[in-house]
């Protein structure tokens, strides 16, 4: 059964979903451990402190937004981080367990970003790593680089712009 048949929803995030939260994050990381080849322990402690200076960031930059849970069929799978300003829709982060990426759940929740853009004449920015495979998935849905700085790309869509059907 494909994730398009099942039922995804948001809920916000609480402090018990930290360790959910981290579980993610470390997800998102898991092949450039691997390249490293550092020892499991090792690999767990730096992703801990990359992980709390992530969230930290997360706060100081985005204020106002929060964190929320990607849900399938009510089961946690990931996150996603969405900052609202008057003039844009900044996607912070969006992160899917493994096993649930590539199945149209990032595209869902990105294409209700859009909706939500058109709407309100708003643009939805992001940064995303250089090396991001998500790329892909952000210039097939309609985002054009519109600035880069160190190891990011900042991209936007704007309505009114083509994207997939």
């Amino acid at each position: 059964m494909s994730n398009r048949a099942k039922t995804i929803s948001l809920r916000p995030s609480t402090p018990e979903d930290e360790a959910f939260l981290y579980e993610v994050y470390k997800s998102t990381r898991a092949e450039e451990m691997a390249a490293w080849g550092w020892p499991t322990a090792q690999q767990d402690a730096f992703l801990q402190l990359q992980f709390k200076a992530q969230q930290m960031s997360y706060q100081m930059e985005d204020g106002q937004s929060g964190t929320q849970i990607i849900l399938l069929d009510g089961q946690p799978v990931g996150q996603l981080i969405v900052n609202r300003t008057e003039s844009e829709i900044h996607l912070t982060d969006i992160s899917l367990l493994t096993e649930h990426r590539s199945g149209g759940i990032g595209t869902l929740l990105i294409k209700e970003l859009f909706e939500e853009a058109a709407a309100e004449g708003k643009v939805v920015e992001l940064h995303v790593l250089k090396t991001n495979r998500a790329m892909r998935l952000y210039e097939r849905l309609g985002f054009k680089t519109i600035g880069e700085s160190g190891m990011h790309f900042q991209m936007q869509w704007v309505p009114g712009t083509e994207r997939p059907a």
